[in-house]
């Protein structure tokens, strides 16, 4: 009896470093895999600084292109102004000549 419970702890001995001995493989598997991931993750670190700096030109860019697009706006916004105005007064001019008989 006492030859089995010793054969029978060394079987569960042996099947326990089976166990951990996988475990350690395992273990060593998933540590390259994480280290492998953050080599990508700090490879795709760098594009997206580049991403982000490309973003930040065409960004500007477009805010360039928009106060330019704004100014020539304001500048045919007043031109259309002073042609009113103009408008105005020769109407009102026409109008005065009529009344008074001028025409």
């Amino acid at each position: 009896m006492a030859k089995e419970i010793t054969n029978s702890v060394e079987a569960l001995e042996g099947e326990a470093e089976k166990i951990l001995e996988e475990a350690r493989t395992r273990a060593s598997e998933i540590f390259l895999e994480a280290r492998e991931e953050a080599k990508k993750i700090v490879s795709s670190q760098l594009s997206l600084d580049e991403t982000k700096s490309e973003c930040a030109k065409i960004v500007s860019k477009a805010r360039s292109e928009a106060d330019e697009k704004i100014k020539e706006s304001e500048k045919k916004a007043a031109e259309i102004g002073i042609n009113a105005d103009k408008k105005v007064k020769e109407l009102t001019e026409l109008v005065v000549n009529i009344v008074t008989g001028r025409s």
